[in-house]
């Protein structure tokens, strides 16, 4: 690519890989726009979780914790990946595919981070500190690209493993916003019913 604009979409149309042009707000280009969407803010959580780990201070030799960072940036790279098998319809011979190991690795991330959670009583609403609220928000995304990916899989045959990792990433992202509270030492606030009537 030699320069960021093309001019080739200008007419409210994109190409596809394979070359097939789609407009843009075809269910191809919906699902990996919100996977695109997706995979900006958990780059946005972790920005905000370096930044915090590069002013904490800590005892001389003592590392930041940097696991959930490690499986972020594990996520963002699956997450290229699979907008580009949404991005060729009917496949590519260079195109990686999602595959249940990865939907695995996600399932045991979960179990991990949520062994070292309390348990939860009630439903909690988003927020906590401003990573785990960005997390949260990330999770959100991830349900809605799994929505599209589920009308788009309606139309089109595809790769069911999609649905199933996104299905756990939306999970994993809860289970990640719970521990970055938990380790900041900020407070879950349960869901009360009614609470917020006048």
């Amino acid at each position: 690519m030699t320069r960021i604009y093309t001019r080739t979409g200008d007419k409210g149309e994109t190409g596809l890989i394979g070359g097939r042009r789609v407009p843009k707000d075809d269910a191809r280009v919906e699902a990996y726009g919100c996977l695109d969407e997706l995979n900006s803010a958990i780059g946005a959580a972790r920005a905000l979780l370096a930044n915090e780990r590069s002013e904490t201070s800590r005892p001389a030799g003592e590392a930041a914790p940097a696991d959930v960072d490690e499986a972020l940036e594990r996520i963002q790279h699956d997450l290229f990946a699979l907008g580009a098998e949404i991005a060729a319809p009917g496949g590519a011979a260079n195109v990686p595919q999602v595959t249940a190991q990865q939907v695995e690795a996600l399932e045991a991330w979960i179990d991990r981070f949520d062994a070292a959670l309390p348990p939860l009583r009630a439903f909690i609403l988003p927020g906590g500190s401003l990573a785990g609220a960005l997390l949260h928000l990330a999770r959100t995304v991830s349900r809605r690209a799994e929505r599209r990916i589920v009308s788009l899989a309606r139309a089109e045959a595809l790769n069911l493993e999609i649905l199933r990792y996104l299905n756990r990433l939306a999970d994993l992202l809860f289970v990640l916003a719970r521990t970055v509270n938990h380790r900041a030492g900020a407070g879950e606030t349960e869901w009360r019913p009614g609470k917020g009537d006048a």
